[in-house]
């Protein structure tokens, strides 16, 4: 664990499966089983307790690309989300990435976020007619 101003960053494990589905109702259990064996899922605690979780894939095999960033609401407008996605920059770095990626839906806010972050739109998917219907995804990149 790392500990940035008494918040610690870690590798999700098999452990944090009861809180992590919590604000995370988007991913299979198999899958997650697989994020936790593979290092690409965090999990934020400030003092003993969790108040955030980050997940990723790797687009294309080989730029990682950031699928979920959840802070806890009474958490919200302190920074942690910053610090967060930081770290989480801080160790795609390490493993030798170039450049993240991520998206998010038009009608959110978290497109600001991202953007004061140095995230940069770079185009949109749009699921018109299809079973997972919403509006267009702005898919956002960041070089490091």
């Amino acid at each position: 664990m790392e500990l940035t101003n008494t918040l610690e960053f870690s590798y999700a494990t098999k452990s944090d499966k009861p809180y992590w589905f919590t604000p995370d109702k988007h991913i299979q259990e198999h899958e997650l089983d697989l994020k936790f064996r593979d290092k690409r899922a965090y999990v934020l605690h400030k003092g003993n307790k969790p108040i955030g979780i980050v997940r990723y894939n790797l687009f294309w095999d080989n730029i990682p690309f950031l699928t979920l960033i959840h802070i806890e609401e009474p958490h919200h407008g302190m920074g942690y989300g910053k610090q967060f996605l930081l770290h989480w920059e801080s160790e795609m770095r390490k493993l030798g990435y170039k450049m993240v990626m991520t998206s998010t839906q038009v009608d959110e806010q978290a497109q600001h976020f991202y953007s004061k972050l140095g995230y940069i739109a770079r185009g949109s998917l749009s699921f018109d007619g299809m079973p997972f219907e919403q509006p267009m995804e702005m898919i956002m990149i960041k070089p490091l």
